[in-house]
């Protein structure tokens, strides 16, 4: 017998899950949950959202990133031990979450080359693929949405390997 919802884990002290709740052409909006905190941080755009998911890793210190950031402007930043987050929700809480028009589960394994690589379920569709960078991950997330759109005008649906 076929485990339904085989796909759907978070897997990782750092696993997100992303709901997309309205799209504006090209650019989607909407909030994802950690489990360090009962609200979402939201997003109006796929820009912002990884710039708030780039800080909420930084946060965490993980993943620990391959890469210093680098400024013209020289600042020299006090050293911050790492300091222990409290889970406040659940995986099972995590997974009751979704979005208006897709939802995601990113896993996020490495910070490496100045982006992430890691992996992306899209809930709805129970199918799970590796990303290399944040642009494939962002694609990945726009072919989905694309996808969505298509449906809705008739066209058979699939999130393409």
């Amino acid at each position: 017998m076929e485990q339904k919802h085989s796909q759907w884990y978070i897997g990782a002290p750092n696993g997100v899950v992303l709901c997309v709740n309205e799209r504006h052409g090209c650019e989607f909006g909407g909030h994802f949950y950690h489990s360090y905190k009962t609200e979402p941080t939201d997003f109006m755009d796929l820009g912002q959202m990884t710039l708030l998911m780039e800080k909420f890793f930084d946060d965490l210190q993980f993943p620990h990133p391959g890469t210093n950031e680098r400024n013209f402007i020289s600042q020299s930043k006090p050293y911050i031990p790492h300091q222990e987050r409290t889970k406040i929700m659940s995986d099972e809480q995590l997974l009751q979450k979704h979005g208006d028009i897709g939802t995601f589960i990113v896993r996020v394994q490495h910070r490496q080359n100045s982006s992430w690589q890691g992996r992306i379920t899209w809930m709805e569709e129970d199918k799970t693929i590796q990303f290399r960078s944040v642009w494939e991950m962002v694609k990945l997330i726009e072919n989905a949405m694309d996808t969505v759109s298509a449906s809705e005008d008739g066209d058979e649906p699939g999130w393409t390997d």
